[in-house]
């Protein structure tokens, strides 16, 4: 799979002139997997920012169609090299504030290139200590770097890159199981002790941060009588009191949380719980009673995270748990335990996480990188969840998150309009491949019914379902259960059909997503056929199919009305 001329391109690692002499690298080849160390030879302690691995051209035409990943979850780059495009609404460079971006795009650890032959991939299979950067220069220049993020390099010591793998082929989803090998061998899979692919009903989409024990109570009764398949209730931000502390929860669940996750588990399903285990609001008790546990700014005092990224959503500003600090560490793992061990929770869908891996701040440990933290700090997660727990990493650093997850959020929220359905559709089908290899996939709630403020067409709706199929992940429901009719419930029963069967997702022919197969693992195969474009389009199906949700014949011609998805079934 790797080319020899690939490789010998990029063997050809230059002499990176920003360090200073005395910063010696090394590169170390393993077939298409490159490591380089870097000594530092000298007498003196070297802050390194932009560790250069590589600086050059490879003969890539600036017209070359890219796909790119971001540093947290929201970001993911399309276009072309000259004309980088954002997937979603959330870049890295502008809406986080992650890299400068002067003259050049940046994308992180993954860098996937259409060529005339097939495909380049260029990506980082490990991350347990630097972030990977790729720099594309509309020229056709490329760097590829270690963020160093200023750290210093004492004398008489080394670093070792983050593993970089370079391969080329026709065929763009064999490159990406290939790295999914490499990456599980830097980073064992935590998937593989999943035993069965998530289901549930979360209550953030239809209620928000005003959700109360009577709405789960009363979405609990529905899913008994009319939605057993759903195994946990979930319930999502709005429980606590305060962001931070999450074992006080909020008047409108008076008995607290830990007796309506006891009445759930006696329903026959399973508590889930949604926790930002990073950050914390002012008026917090953790942050009021322990500001040194946050990680710092210049000024020495806890760094609000609106003055170096994005703030957060809604209880701002948030201030950053250090995950370098180790009463912050025992900490996060009291907090989980507790939950876990009295409570009686073993599901956490965990948000914010991206801002455990913060840039711009002071860490307990100055050695410590922003991925350090992060990792630290999800390990003490972890401990505390205790065996058989499922973590959902949400709003997270992707590749940071590695061997530290069960399931991952790989899109954006799902909203009830046409161009969300459409957006939340591409992210996830381009990170498809990561679906129980890395983790289990999630590709956000399944929503049928419009809200006040939200509105969808039938056709919006069909191309939603459709991209949930095709996705092959885990399926939560969004939508007040009572309120759904029979057509929308046998829907979502089909759907957790193919969850409870680990259907995986789609295998597309190209990366405009239009066509794309389901085998499944019973038999037969589904085609998911989507229209992108605002007007109509006839396509050709294999005789015999039937349509996925009525079971009716649909003929060997398909119409497909702009923004609609079909999903047909055969044999």
């Amino acid at each position: 799979m790797s080319s020899p001329s690939l490789l010998s391109r990029l063997r050809l690692l230059p002499a990176d002139l920003a360090l200073p002499p005395q910063l010696l690298q090394t590169p170390e080849w393993d077939g298409p997997l490159c490591r380089v160390r870097l000594d530092n030879t000298g007498a003196t302690p070297e802050p390194v920012r932009d560790w250069l691995l590589f600086d050059g051209e490879l003969g890539i035409s600036p017209e070359a169609a890219i796909y790119g990943e971001g540093f947290q979850m929201l970001a993911q780059t399309m276009g072309t090299w000259q004309a980088p495009a954002p997937v979603g609404r959330c870049p890295d460079a502008s809406v986080y504030r992650i890299t400068a971006d002067l003259g050049y795009h940046t994308v992180h650890n993954l860098l996937l290139v259409a060529q005339d032959t097939g495909w380049l991939l260029l990506a980082f299979a490990s991350c347990q200590r630097f972030g990977g950067e790729f720099r594309l220069y509309p020229s056709g220049r490329l760097q590829i770097l270690m963020n160093g993020e200023g750290r210093q390099l004492l004398p008489g010591e080394h670093w070792q890159s983050e593993a970089l793998l370079c391969l080329e082929g026709p065929d763009r989803e064999a490159l990406l199981r290939a790295l999914a090998d490499y990456i599980e061998a830097e980073h064992p899979s935590l998937v593989a002790d999943v035993a069965a692919r998530p289901s549930g009903w979360c209550s953030w989409y239809h209620y928000y941060a005003d959700v109360s024990a009577a709405d789960i109570r009363e979405n609990l009764a529905v899913r008994a009588e009319r939605f057993p398949g759903l195994r946990y209730v979930q319930i999502d931000d709005g429980y606590q009191a305060r962001m931070g502390d999450w074992l006080t929860p909020s008047a409108k669940f008076e008995q607290g949380v830990a007796a309506l996750a006891a009445e759930i588990r006696a329903a026959g399903c399973e508590p889930a719980l949604w926790v930002a285990p990073f950050i914390a609001e002012p008026g917090s008790r953790v942050f009021q009673d322990h500001p040194d546990w946050f990680v710092k700014g210049d000024d020495g005092l806890p760094l609000p995270s609106e003055r170096v990224t994005y703030g957060g959503w809604r209880c701002t500003p948030w201030y950053v748990l250090d995950g370098t600090h180790p009463e912050v560490q025992a900490h996060l793992e009291r907090v989980f335990r507790t939950l876990r061990e009295q409570w009686g929770i073993h599901y956490f869908k965990l948000d914010a996480n991206f801002w455990g891996a913060i840039h711009g701040g002071h860490f307990c440990d100055p050695s410590a990188t922003r991925v350090e933290a992060y990792r630290r700090g999800m390990a003490a997660v972890l401990r505390g969840a205790g065996e058989g727990a499922f973590l959902l990493g949400c709003n997270a650093p992707l590749w940071p998150s590695l061997g530290l997850v069960h399931g991952m959020r790989v899109s954006d929220d799902v909203e009830r309009h046409g161009p969300r359905f459409r957006q939340i559709a591409r992210e996830a089908f381009c990170r498809a491949w990561q679906n129980d290899r890395l983790w289990a996939l999630d590709p956000d709630c399944v929503c049928l019914r419009d809200l006040p403020n939200q509105r969808a067409g039938e056709h919006d709706y069909q191309f939603h379902l459709a991209a949930l199929v095709a996705s092959g992940g885990m399926v939560l429901a969004g939508d007040r259960l009572r309120d759904l009719d029979e057509g929308q419930e046998g829907q979502l029963h089909k759907l957790l059909t193919l969850c409870e069967a680990r259907a995986p997702a789609a295998r597309f022919d190209d990366m405009n997503f239009s066509r794309g197969r389901v085998t499944l693992p019973e038999g037969g195969e589904l085609l998911c056929l989507f229209n992108w474009d605002d007007h109509e389009k006839e396509v050709e199906v294999p005789a015999g199919a039937l349509d996925f949700w009525d079971e009716h014949a649909v003929g060997q011609r398909v119409v497909l009305q702009g923004g609609q998805g079909r999903v047909l079934s055969y044999r």
